[in-house]
């Protein structure tokens, strides 16, 4: 026994274990495995009763919302005044357009365009309409194919829509995150249909393609007022993101937390639908690759006994809004 003791205190020994701790890190890094230290995905949901559905989801929102580097805005978020500015108003036919600016922060305002049907002594539905990369603050109201002009159609059918640019890469505010400043932006906007009378709060919904689909996704989880989301050419895993992709969605600690299924997971049971196009190729928004992660977030939507409210729209173009899908969600869910 002595013996064995004085090996295992011996210089020897000590180097054994260093060995063999430089042999699992090395395994990891040849297989791709996460070291413990950098290990991914640690809220990733898993089936469980639906009242501990509900604490995993105000768990993940709230940390997700602190690494998002929101958590002091949205604490203070209703002493910041909307102050809102009419810039310009157009007869569009059968609705009213406006540009109109806001306060998102105390220290900064943000142009919105804001469509108003021209029915009075009515309440409507609303949604939130976001463009992609590359988009203008009016593109998902202008003929541009990719879009199909969804918010014109939306105003045309009798909804309230509001949009603002999230196409930036510039922070605009020190202490905050790309990924946050956008959210943030698309959450007033949503304080802004709130504060009007003609928008039914109850039916508010949002929906936008790529980057927009992306940012239709993160309203949806991490803004419980929005009732209804379409997240369209955007359905897919992290991992595969990482590949020939604009890396502006990624964030210090994200990749710890979740993946793209699990905040998916976080707008259950409300009504979501996910648009994939069958010309999508495989380095971009690949079908086969949004059905392994739709299977993931239909997890919890049977959790909650609501599977019927989540679908995947797989369409036969590439990488545009399926119009006639998004328009029949929107009116069978709002």
């Amino acid at each position: 026994m002595n013996y064995f003791i004085k090996f295992l205190n011996s210089n020897c020994f000590n180097k054994i274990k260093t060995i063999q701790v430089s042999f699992v890190i090395l395994l990891c890094f040849i297989s791709g495995l996460p070291a413990q230290e950098d290990a991914l995905r640690v809220m990733q949901y898993i089936s469980r009763p639906m009242g501990s559905a509900i604490v995993w989801q105000e768990e993940v929102r709230n940390q997700l919302f602190k690494s998002l580097k929101l958590e002091d805005l949205l604490a203070d978020k209703r002493d910041i005044a909307l102050n809102p500015k009419v810039i310009l108003s157009e007869d569009k036919g059968d609705y009213i357009l406006k540009q109109v600016d806001i306060n998102t922060t105390p220290r900064r305002r943000i142009r919105t365009i804001i469509t108003v049907p021209k029915a009075s002594g009515k309440v409507f539905p609303a949604v939130v309409c976001i463009h992609g990369h590359g988009g203008k603050l009016g593109s998902v109201y202008d003929d541009e194919s990719p879009y199909k002009r969804f918010a014109h159609e939306l105003a045309c059918n009798g909804y309230v829509t509001i949009t603002t640019t999230v196409s930036q890469h510039k922070v605009y505010e020190n202490n905050m995150l790309l990924m946050g400043e956008r959210l943030w932006d698309l959450i007033r906007c949503v304080d802004y249909l709130e504060s009007l009378d003609m928008v039914e709060k109850n039916r508010i919904g949002c929906a936008g393609l790529s980057l927009g689909g992306e940012m239709a996704m993160w309203l949806g989880a991490m803004d419980t007022r929005i009732q209804t989301t379409v997240s369209a050419g955007f359905l897919t895993k992290m991992g595969h993101l990482e590949q020939n992709h604009c890396m502006c969605w990624k964030f210090p600690g994200l990749r710890h937390l979740v993946d793209f299924a699990d905040i998916y997971s976080l707008i259950a049971p409300r009504p979501l639908q996910c648009q994939n196009g069958q010309k999508e190729p495989l380095s971009q928004f690949y079908v086969p690759i949004a059905r392994e992660a739709l299977r993931e977030i239909q997890t919890i939507y049977w959790d909650y006994n609501r599977p019927e409210n989540l679908m995947l729209d797989v369409h036969g173009e590439g990488h545009v809004i399926d119009l006639p899908a998004l328009l029949w969600f929107l009116d069978k869910n709002l």
